[in-house]
């Protein structure tokens, strides 16, 4: 059933080596890759904990579940984790458009010899269980009930998957992995940041062996990853930029936590807040583009605090980039 070279993991990789994180340990991998291997990005950083939960799927096949607020990159962690292993992966969302058929498959006519018939494609998961390949599922605690109670089913200890339609039982690859990533643990949109997260039970829950929490990367590792993706900031006083840049987004997170501000700015943000200057070239024209119109009026003032306390300047004042860099 499966197109990758090979079936199972055939080399190991040192983790400290691979990962850059402190660890003795070596893990199964593919010495080869396909084309569901994601591209390994050299800009990304690993945090340890969260790396090393990730890595007790890919080696003892436990279901894991990657928790944290939005833009600490959840999905891609996984994503890179399985680039250096070369181990094949898919993401899905499980958004509200995403339906029963989507996941399990469904009925449609196709040609087969000059003559219509009705053939059995199968959907996302089917494909995926029978073939070494890490499912993410991403945005879990998004998912529709009826999406979710068929997920149910694979989580359970032999992971079986039984297609009612076809009276078939479908017993997992032996190198086929299930992820999710989760913006919350379950507990719906409390804070009002996630409109759309659903409360789940606790019995969904309770079938993920290993959740890990990711959280923001410190100020200079962010800020090393801003100038990793936008290099026109490298040089003369672009790092020193930067490292403002990141000082404001940190305070906007404080300021969400604190109720001032009803969003806070990820790292995605501030990525996309650097390629803005290059684009506009005034820093605060690509903030208020980025950033500001998201927010309240009321708000805006706060931003414009921040913006004061870490550039020494009003961010209503326009300047060119030439000044600001």
């Amino acid at each position: 059933m499966s197109n990758h070279p090979i079936e199972t993991p055939d080399t190991m990789v040192d983790v400290a080596e691979t990962f850059g994180i402190e660890a003795s340990m070596k893990v199964p991998a593919f010495s080869t890759r396909d084309e569901h291997v994601p591209e390994i990005d050299p800009a990304y950083r690993f945090n340890r904990d969260v790396t090393i939960a990730i890595l007790s799927g890919f080696t003892h096949g436990r279901r894991v579940m990657v928790q944290g607020l939005h833009g600490t990159g959840k999905s891609t962690h996984v994503e890179q984790v399985a680039a250096r292993l070369n181990w094949p992966c898919v993401r899905v969302n499980l958004d509200g458009h995403l339906s029963r058929l989507d996941l399990i498959g469904r009925d449609t006519i196709v040609l087969r010899d000059g003559q219509q018939v009705t053939e059995f494609q199968p959907g996302i998961l089917p494909w995926a269980i029978e073939r070494p390949v890490a499912l993410v599922l991403d945005e879990y605690d998004a998912g529709r009930p009826d999406i979710m109670f068929v997920i149910q089913r694979v989580l359970e200890r032999d992971g079986r998957l039984t297609l009612m339609d076809q009276s078939r039982v479908l017993t997992p690859h032996p190198a086929f992995r299930l992820f999710s990533t989760a913006n919350t643990v379950g507990q719906g949109n409390l804070s009002g940041l996630y409109h759309g997260a659903q409360r789940l039970n606790h019995a969904q829950i309770d079938r993920w062996n290993v959740v890990a929490t990711l959280d923001y990367l410190s100020a200079a590792e962010e800020a090393d990853i801003v100038l990793a993706r936008v290099p026109g900031f490298a040089e003369g006083a672009g790092p020193e930029t930067v490292r403002a840049m990141v000082a404001l987004a940190d305070l906007t997170r404080k300021g969400f936590r604190a109720g001032d501000l009803s969003t806070l700015m990820s790292p995605r943000t501030v990525i996309t807040w650097a390629e803005n200057v290059e684009v506009f070239g005034d820093l605060g024209t690509a903030l208020r583009l980025t950033f500001v119109n998201k927010l309240d009026e009321p708000e805006r003032t706060v931003l414009g605090e921040y913006f004061q306390r870490c550039f020494d300047r009003e961010l209503l004042t326009d300047v060119r980039l030439s000044a600001s860099l």
